[in-house]
C-alpha cells in the first residue's frame, strides 16, 4: 500500500512545487517590466535618472565650472580602435 502511494504523493508534489515556481517567476518578470517600462518613462521625460545634470567632480575647477583644460586620457590593450600615433607615417 505504501509502495504505490508514494509516487502519486511524490508527483503530487513535484506539479505543486512547479506551479509556485511558475508563478514566482511570473511575479518576477512582471516587476522586472514594470521597473523597465518606469524606468524609460523618467528617461524620456528628465533626461537623467536623477532629474539632475551629473558632472563628475573631477571635470571641475576650483570655482565649481567645467574646467576647459584639456584631459588626461587612458588606453587599455584590447580596445576596438586601432591607436592614433602624433606621427605620420612616412611613404
Amino acid at each position: 500500500m505504501d509502495n504505490s502511494l508514494f509516487p502519486i504523493i511524490y508527483g503530487a508534489a513535484f506539479f505543486i512545487l512547479l506551479w509556485q515556481a511558475f508563478r514566482v517567476m511570473g511575479k518576477g518578470f512582471n516587476a522586472a517590466q514594470q521597473t523597465t517600462r518606469s524606468q524609460a518613462i523618467k528617461s524620456n521625460s528628465k533626461g537623467d535618472r536623477t532629474g539632475l545634470i551629473t558632472v563628475h567632480p573631477e571635470l571641475l575647477d576650483q570655482e565649481g565650472r567645467i574646467t576647459d583644460e584639456e584631459l588626461l586620457t587612458v588606453r587599455f590593450s584590447g580596445d576596438n580602435e586601432p591607436p592614433q600615433s602624433a606621427e605620420t607615417p612616412a611613404e
